[in-house]
């Protein structure tokens, strides 16, 4: 499953490059949990958490019916 969850981030990851950030997928967690962290100018965005839930979430959830949530973390929090 973690190798399908990195193809399908590539697949957004050139929507956030445009705006200078990036997503790099961290984990998959047994209870459907989804781990990233967001990169460059997401990192420090005001709207990253709509970036996470309404665009990276959605299209996850929309493709795998295993991912339950996705959850930005830093790279301290995993």
């Amino acid at each position: 499953m973690n190798e399908q969850i990195k193809e399908a981030l590539e697949q957004i990851r050139p929507f956030l490059q445009r705006d200078g950030g990036d997503v790099q997928f961290i984990d998959f967690t047994e209870d459907g949990i989804v781990k990233v962290q967001l990169e460059g100018h997401c990192a420090g965005c005001p709207h990253a958490q709509m970036t996470v839930k309404n665009g990276i979430e959605s299209f996850l959830k929309e493709n795998f019916a295993e991912v339950k949530a996705v959850e930005a973390v830093n790279q301290y929090q995993f």
